[in-house]
């Protein structure tokens, strides 16, 4: 049997248990609904333009927190890995900030930041930004000594030495610490959602709380939960096809690499 047929074969019988449990009265189905009637849910969710525009401004926040993130971390990271007293200057700061968990830092951003769009936008990219910047750092630490001395040897400009030596070496590496990144960034948006619940009744994009925020309120007091696990698994059908993504782009256009293996 392939893989995708043994995926197929177990996604189906963990659906199935799943369903003998709802429906066999060992559970609640109002805390525990059974996958039918969750996948029920689903379709009218779809059909649904206010949720529509919740998962639209999720995706974007994502979005917009992952590519801060690059921005930030992949200069950052090069500058460390090709200056190691630079990098010694500011190794303090950096481990002290490296372990802070983004989602304790909720209720400080709602004082400090107070809106909801650049609250998880902030939070997102706080916790995305190390897995790039470390795979960075040490991608470009780690280049073969004799790349570097052959571009040498041919007298490159600094400029020339980063664009077609370095950039291709640590492409892999920084594309894998991307794939890591992206997954947290949409686990810190949903989160920061979640706690930070601002929705509203407005259709304007950026007054709704999310995709967080309509798990939050449907499920309040466990009111709604068959809406809210159908809410979280669309979440986490975000983060497979978020993933699939880039692996189809490390597969793609760094295929002669194993960097997506680190």
């Amino acid at each position: 049997m392939s893989r995708l047929g043994r995926n197929i074969v177990g996604t189906v019988a963990v659906l199935a248990a799943c369903e003998l449990v709802g429906r066999s009265g060992l559970v609640n189905p109002d805390h525990l609904p059974p996958p039918t009637i969750i996948g029920a849910r689903l379709v009218e969710l779809f059909n649904d333009r206010g949720f529509s525009l919740d998962v639209v401004q999720s995706v974007l926040a994502w979005a917009m927190a992952l590519g801060i993130a690059v921005a930030i971390a992949v200069p950052v990271g090069i500058v460390f890995g090709s200056m190691p007293l630079v990098r010694s200057a500011f190794s303090a700061i950096v481990e002290f900030l490296r372990p802070i968990p983004s989602v304790a830092l909720i209720p400080l951003a709602i004082i400090a930041i107070k809106t909801n769009p650049e609250i998880k936008i902030s939070l997102a990219t706080f916790g995305a930004v190390w897995p790039i910047l470390f795979n960075t750092m040490h991608a470009v630490g780690d280049i073969e000594p004799v790349q570097i001395n052959t571009a040498r040897a041919f007298n490159l400009s600094r400029w020339r030495m980063l664009t077609s030596v370095k950039l291709p070496s640590i492409t892999p590496f920084v594309l894998t610490g991307v794939r890591i990144s992206a997954s947290i960034a949409l686990i810190l948006i949903i989160s920061t959602e979640i706690l930070a619940s601002g929705g509203t009744d407005s259709d304007e994009l950026w007054e709704r709380g999310g995709l967080g925020s309509f798990i939050a309120i449907v499920g309040g007091g466990g009111a709604r939960m068959d809406l809210a696990i159908a809410g979280t698994f669309v979440a986490g059908l975000i983060g497979v096809c978020i993933n699939l993504i880039f692996v189809m782009i490390q597969r793609r256009w760094v295929n002669w690499s194993d960097g997506d293996r680190t």
